[in-house]
């Protein structure tokens, strides 16, 4: 008999405040797309607006999952590891629920289905991440780890690197014309990935704090400027020079250096000592 435990209690059953505030916000996205296709405010098309939000909110959660272990580890906060899984499942969630409403939107012509995802390059990938989400899903179980062994599940489970990518570069190929947001994501999984990869390398906690905050704006800021040279002919040195140009909108790496810096300051924040820095810069935690 399998017994399902309450996803807002700790392992030995005791009520988690922060697992229960965190899993009712979870639903809080749903509800307020549920409630502005209820009065109208999705109109004159409910259903591709309902499919957009629920796909960026699908990347949003995903991007949340990814940031549990960099935060936990600067911000010394071992129980942050909890949320993991609960985000994880959210962003399949909502991929399914994007997914569904896709059909709905082509009146449930599943070969029609079938083919356009075939056939368009950005429903493939849209699809292939869906895939790789629900097999994380179906394998996020204790009783998934102990079958396959930790060894074989952290490897399975190392996929949600290349799954969020596929599914933020999904989302700049639907995107079209303005891909901010799509560009706002990407640096913000750069933040993550170069995160993980300076730490790899044995570089002490404060250089991989800095280096992530450094390099992200940078590589989202090239990304940007060749993304609209590449596809919209738009001159790659104008693009590039807007993001330092502050008499204009902020442009996506702006954010992202936002972003990566907080993590920073997370991080000295956490390892202050009130003699000095010296204890900051002695090495990694």
């Amino acid at each position: 008999m399998i017994v399902l435990k309450a996803p807002w209690k700790e392992r030995n059953g005791k009520l988690s405040v922060l697992k229960l505030v965190v899993f009712l916000a979870l639903f809080a996205p749903g509800i307020w797309i549920s409630y502005e296709w209820a009065s109208g405010m999705l109109e004159p098309k409910p259903v591709t607006e309902a499919i957009h939000a629920c796909g960026q909110w699908a990347v949003r959660f995903l991007l949340l999952s990814l940031l549990v272990t960099p935060l936990r580890r600067v911000a010394q906060w071992p129980k942050l590891i909890n949320l993991r899984r609960m985000l994880g499942l959210a962003a399949f969630g909502y991929a399914f629920v994007h997914f569904c409403l896709y059909i709905l939107d082509q009146k449930f012509a599943l070969l029609h289905v079938a083919s356009e995802i075939a056939l368009r390059f950005y429903l493939t990938i849209g699809f292939v991440a869906l895939l790789g989400l629900g097999a994380l899903a179906a394998t996020s179980t204790d009783a998934m780890i102990k079958r396959l062994g930790a060894k074989r599940w952290n490897q399975l489970h190392k996929l949600i690197y290349f799954i969020a990518a596929l599914a933020i570069f999904h989302f700049y190929l639907q995107s079209k014309v303005d891909v901010s947001e799509p560009v706002l994501m990407m640096g913000l999984y750069f933040i993550l990935m170069i995160y993980r990869g300076l730490q790899k390398r044995g570089w002490p906690a404060w250089g991989v704090a800095i280096g992530a905050a450094v390099a992200a704006p940078i590589a989202t800021a090239l990304l940007e400027a060749t993304w609209y040279a590449l596809v919209r002919h738009i001159d790659f040195w104008r693009v590039l020079g807007e993001n330092i140009d502050f008499d204009n909108d902020f442009r996506p790496a702006i954010y992202v250096a936002a972003a990566g810096f907080a993590l920073a300051i997370v991080h000295f924040a956490r390892n202050w000592k009130p003699a000095g820095f010296s204890a900051i810069f002695s090495g990694a935690k």
